[in-house]
């Protein structure tokens, strides 16, 4: 589990079965991809999305609405897919856009910034530049990510 922000967190599938982090972090709630696991003093909305595979308008309104209702009750919230390195990365550039208006790929390097490994598939970063009127050539999100640690 990685914080992002002090209220954001990005966390794998692994890290949702393990409550004492989760309640060292003081997380709240749960935003999931890979699987669902619950808990109950944690708000969990699991939206099964496959990597790979564009993310409908829908689907990203509800999983950023949720990330951001959480955010606004005061709560700590982590994303988690299957190896917290795409789906989860996807959404946690939409709710730092949301929350900071900055662009993609400044919400990108802030992910990158704290987990070297944050790589969104290209049809899920092109979902998000469709969802928010941005194009930006996914070459240029490689670009950042050859440059990480440098």
């Amino acid at each position: 589990m990685i914080a992002i922000r002090p209220w954001l967190f990005l966390g794998k599938y692994r890290d949702t079965f393990e409550l004492p982090p989760l309640q060292a972090q003081q997380i709240g709630a749960m935003l999931q991809f890979a699987g669902r696991v619950e808990y109950p003093e944690i708000q969990t909305l699991y939206i099964p999305i496959e990597d790979g595979v564009p993310v409908q308008r829908e689907i990203l309104e509800k999983g950023v609405q949720f990330i951001l209702s959480q955010q606004q009750e005061g709560k700590k919230v982590m994303v988690s897919c299957g190896a917290g390195i795409s789906r989860s990365v996807t959404f946690i550039i939409a709710a730092l856009k949301e929350t900071e208006d900055i662009p993609l790929l400044e919400a990108y390097q802030v992910v990158l910034n704290a987990h070297v490994g944050a790589l969104p598939h290209p049809a899920l970063w092109q979902s998000l530049c469709n969802y928010y009127q941005e194009e930006v050539p996914y070459w240029q999100l490689l670009k950042k990510y050859n440059r990480r640690g440098n």
